[in-house]
């Protein structure tokens, strides 16, 4: 017998999707994928379940979020934690040859445990694309296109899209600091957004004002694409100088594609992905407070599996984008209800209905104790066959 306590309980960040809920995030998945498979991007699957030494590590999310158990061999297997490891071991294995780019898209639940649910899901959906074996400017501006694009289709107008590259920030770290453990401590601020314990931190730090000052001029590199040129004064790394131009060449791609109106240039934004390796970005909407879609540059996650390849692609989090469309109209659908002689009538006009493309629900009406309430579900239309006063004419 099921206790009280866990019938109607669920585990630690999991949740029910109800029907509204549900027709609207197949909606935005349907105009996604739609869009995703314009720019010639295939659709896959991967298994839910996968090795631990190896997507699972290769992953980049913490240990303690990974979902684990034991096959009968003994082996430790993990839920996909994302999508990125998986298609990087599957491309690898099965698909990349290195005479041409791969386009990559996935549609498909990951899983990461939560220690307490705190409103974060354990079970949440992605779409997103992986574009394998171009190293390219035009290939991060295309898949930022792509994302944008994809936003846009679904419904969202109002999001801003920041753009940031992780070598410029580390080269700065260490061209100041002088060691990676420093660089760690103080790239945390950033990460968790924490920009007053930054500056902070920064003046406790044994360094000379001119440094400080840098430090501090980080915060303030956010922007249009005039930023780039302050952040070249800060630095003389040939790593940093690169990371540069690198956002240069990808800023003016984007121009191209006539999408930089939703981009702004970010140099605090740290991913909390430790394969990226350079460009990377993050999508925003003011209705939701954490990123709703993101991705960047991962050129050194492939050789994990043995056959090195420059990488780049992005995911949408489709709970985070509902959030940001703000939509919570029902879909409208047509209701027939009809009295028991009248059954055959009813269902010939429901065909009719639905041979038009409308959503059709056909109810008797002895199956429904309050006709009023029951209507008032149905946004569009009701019609009554066989109920005196209210009866529609065929």
């Amino acid at each position: 017998m099921v206790s009280k306590r866990k019938m109607f309980e669920k585990p630690i960040g999991m949740r029910d999707t109800l029907p509204d809920l549900y027709r609207r995030k197949r909606e935005a998945r349907t105009r996604i994928s739609n869009v995703i498979e314009s720019f010639g991007y295939d659709f896959l699957e991967t298994p839910t379940l996968e090795f631990y030494d190896t997507v699972g590590k290769a992953s980049a999310i913490l240990d303690q979020q990974l979902f684990k158990l034991m096959d009968r061999d003994g082996n430790t297997l993990v839920l996909r934690p994302d999508m990125t490891a998986p298609i990087a071991r599957l491309a690898t294995s099965s698909l990349y040859t290195g005479g041409y780019p791969l386009r990559l898209s996935y549609d498909t639940n990951v899983f990461r445990a939560q220690q307490r649910e705190g409103g974060r899901p354990a079970e949440f959906e992605q779409v997103g694309v992986e574009l394998i074996g171009d190293g390219t400017a035009s290939a991060d501006a295309e898949v930022i296109t792509l994302m944008i694009t994809s936003l846009k289709a679904a419904g969202l107008t109002n999001f801003t899209i920041a753009l940031g590259h992780i070598g410029y920030v580390n080269a700065l770290f260490r061209e100041i600091l002088g060691n990676e453990e420093r660089t760690k401590q103080i790239r945390r601020f950033l990460y968790e957004k924490n920009y007053v314990g930054y500056r902070q931190h920064v003046k406790s730090l044994p360094l000379s004002t001119i440094d400080k000052n840098r430090l501090l001029t980080l915060l303030r590199l956010r922007g249009e694409g005039d930023v780039l040129r302050t952040a070249i004064e800060l630095v003389q790394d040939e790593k940093a100088i690169q990371s540069i131009q690198e956002l240069k060449q990808l800023w003016s791609a984007l121009e191209a594609n006539s999408v930089t109106e939703f981009v702004k240039i970010d140099f605090n934004l740290i991913p909390h992905m430790s394969y990226y390796t350079g460009i990377l970005f993050e999508g925003y909407s003011p209705l939701v407070g954490y990123p709703i879609c993101g991705g960047g540059r991962y050129n050194q996650l492939l050789e994990k599996f043995d056959r090195p390849a420059d990488a780049t692609g992005f995911a949408i989090r489709l709970d985070y984008l509902l959030e940001a469309l703000d939509d919570t109209n029902s879909l409208k659908m047509e209701c027939v209800l009809f009295s028991s002689e009248r059954r055959k009538e009813a269902i010939r006009f429901a065909e009719e209905l639905r041979k038009k493309d409308k959503q059709v629900v056909l109810q008797d009406i002895a199956g429904v104790k309050d006709v009023d309430a029951f209507t008032e579900k149905f946004i569009e239309t009701t019609f009554f066959i066989g109920k005196p006063g209210r009866e529609v004419n065929l």
